[in-house]
């Protein structure tokens, strides 16, 4: 197998965080331990009592594979205000990775590429994605979409590092 990840990124799968590698012949992702929000709003609920039946550790942990032989189709579809589902369909499994719409288009082209065969050269990187200027019918006020990207930050679904950026992007724009 190779192992010269073509494009890394984060995801969120199936209700967890995972970090993703597309290499020329598969795609991996790493979900890491932990408790998930509905587990941990059961527990507050409950007042522990879920906890102490179902116990505190974080179901999901683990790495998975597909690989790009095996991949039939791919398709992006809108997933909120902020992210776009990229559907992975292969014999057997369907796989959904969320990620934030910039970043759709390139993991989208990498895979539809691996996919026809047009196997990208070493160290390849896709060209950033052209992002149409959003009018603010459209997405609601700066102040609402601020408040909606921390909310996801703390609810821990977007790394700082991601929330710094998008900020910039929307005072940008004001």
């Amino acid at each position: 197998m190779n192992s010269t990840a073509l494009m890394t990124f984060k995801s969120h799968i199936e209700g967890r965080n995972a970090d993703v590698s597309i290499y020329r012949d598969r795609i991996e992702w790493v979900r890491g331990r932990g408790v998930s929000g509905k587990k941990l709003t059961a527990g507050l609920l409950t007042g522990g009592v879920s906890f102490l039946a179902t116990g505190v550790r974080g179901s999901g942990a683990g790495t998975e594979m597909i690989p790009v032989k095996n991949i039939s189709s791919v398709v992006t579809k809108r997933d909120g205000l902020m992210f776009t589902k990229i559907v992975v369909v292969a014999s057997g499994n369907t796989i959904d990775f969320r990620v934030p719409h910039d970043a759709a288009p390139g993991i989208k082209s990498l895979l539809t590429d691996l996919v026809l065969g047009h196997v990208p050269a070493p160290g390849h990187t896709p060209p950033p994605p052209v992002q149409p200027s959003a009018s603010p019918s459209q997405t609601g006020s700066a102040v609402e979409q601020l408040q909606q990207l921390a909310q996801l930050r703390d609810a821990g679904i977007l790394t700082e590092e991601e929330f710094a950026a998008k900020k910039t992007e929307i005072l940008a724009r004001m």
